[in-house]
């Protein structure tokens, strides 16, 4: 499939190179069997655009759909997929689960990271960001973000430290 977008709108999908797109929306796919692959394309898609938000490190106050965070959840299990994917949009954005409670969601919330979304650049699949109950699709994922869970926003990439000193020889070791 083509993907044709208009002048200065971005290309989630251009993240990731097609085969580490295609693993990670085998990994959707695989997690959630009762998805057609279509579908899984489309949770990857919106949690590449996720993460590209919150990681340029501007936006605070984000969360993805319960839906958008499958996708989010597909990258993060793609371990070296997804800390490139960070490295390449400025920081390396962290998890914070939290269970699902959908006296939790906050429909505000989650017009605030579509908006984010959209003047990064992307069109938003407003389908997928839709409350915990959206009647579009069921995911496996058993976390709900909202404002009150832990911070998704970028971390500073930490700093190797040094091997440590190897231990001191014991008693034994000298004697």
């Amino acid at each position: 499939m083509t993907l044709t977008l208009e002048p200065g709108v971005r290309d989630a999908r251009a993240l990731l190179n097609p085969d580490d797109f295609m693993a990670v929306t085998a990994t959707v796919a695989k997690d959630n069997p009762d998805m057609g692959w279509t579908m899984a394309e489309r949770v990857v898609v919106e949690g590449l655009k996720f993460v590209a938000v919150a990681a340029d490190g501007t936006e605070r106050g984000i969360a993805p759909s319960r839906v958008v965070d499958e996708g989010w959840h597909a990258l993060i299990l793609h371990t070296a997929i997804y800390k490139g994917l960070c490295e390449r949009l400025g920081g390396f954005v962290h998890h914070y689960p939290e269970p699902p409670d959908s006296g939790r969601y906050d429909p505000e919330f989650i017009d605030r990271t579509m908006a984010a979304i959209e003047a990064a650049g992307f069109p938003v699949d407003q389908e997928l960001w839709r409350g915990p109950d959206n009647g579009i699709v069921e995911v496996s994922a058993s976390c709900q973000h909202a404002p009150n869970c832990g911070p998704i926003q970028p971390m500073p990439t930490p700093q190797c430290l040094p091997d440590p000193p190897p231990p001191a020889p014991s008693a034994q070791q000298t004697a």
